[in-house]
């Protein structure tokens, strides 16, 4: 996009500068004076256009600035509209499903590995009766 800008840019000022020359020259060069009108017709409209293009990539980014406020300040109100429905119906209740909300369920638990075995080794002998 840079280096269609600075082309364009380039373009723009190359016309405005063989323009002028034309115009300087005007008694050697009647036979092109309608292609030259012509050149200054396209860069009178090209300015205007780049007037407007520049006001509105201004105002884009004031929309898009708008938009992001908007967004923050819409994040908010939804926090807070959904905490005060959890106060509402308290935190157990399965009405907050259909609010998007998890109700509290309570807790599951992991049940506990089972502890592990130990290796069997030589037993003691057993006592003998006699």
């Amino acid at each position: 996009m840079l280096k269609q800008h600075t082309r364009q840019a380039g373009l723009f000022g190359d016309w405005q500068q063989l323009n002028a020359s034309a115009v300087g020259n005007a008694a050697d060069l009647e036979h092109l004076e309608g292609t030259r009108i012509r050149l200054e017709s396209v860069l009178t409209r090209l300015q205007d256009v780049l007037k407007q293009q520049a006001a509105l990539a201004a105002s884009k980014q004031e929309m898009s600035k708008l938009v992001k406020d908007l967004f923050a300040e819409g994040q908010r109100h939804a926090t807070v509209l959904r905490k005060g429905i959890a106060v509402h119906y308290g935190p157990r209740a399965e009405k907050l499903t259909e609010f998007k909300l998890q109700p509290y369920r309570g807790r599951t638990r992991k049940a506990k590995p089972p502890e592990p075995e130990l290796p069997e080794g030589p037993k003691p002998p057993e006592p003998t009766v006699s």
